[in-house]
């Protein structure tokens, strides 16, 4: 004799939601497509082609590096095999690394009218505006 646990489904007891909740919720996932977008944006800054020479140059320094491993296990040698894993390393940084700007098409930001507060030159306020121009969007 076999016994089925079953958990009884409650599909017809559902209660709706208010006009504040419908509201909160509303707002809620328009804040989360907003963060969601900023956080895309802000998480893929391969924008560009990719430098098809740095990968194929990584590839093969990742290789050679792959090969001074290897044979620093065959020779019995753990520094020569810690220096092949360091030049496999390398390689594929190499390859993984993003295209860097061209320097004749980044924009170049206007420069920022001077305030009447003194400005500080401590690394603290520096951090600071470094973070404002993030937020704007100009960095």
């Amino acid at each position: 004799m076999k016994v089925h646990a079953s958990i009884p489904r409650d599909e017809g007891n559902r209660m709706p939601l208010s006009e504040q909740e419908q509201r909160l919720l509303e707002e809620m996932e328009r804040s989360l497509y907003q963060n969601d977008a900023d956080f895309v944006a802000t998480a893929n800054p391969r924008r560009g082609r990719p430098n098809y020479t740095l990968v194929v140059l990584g590839i093969l320094v990742a290789l050679l590096g792959v090969a001074t491993l290897v044979a620093g296990v065959v020779v019995h040698l753990p520094l020569v095999g810690v220096l092949g894993f360091a030049i496999m390393f390398a390689g594929v940084l190499l390859a993984m690394a993003p295209p860097r700007k061209q320097a004749g098409f980044a924009p170049r930001e206007a420069p920022r009218p001077s305030s009447s507060k003194p400005r500080s030159n401590s690394f603290m306020q520096g951090l600071n505006d470094r973070w404002d121009r993030h937020q704007d969007g100009r960095e």
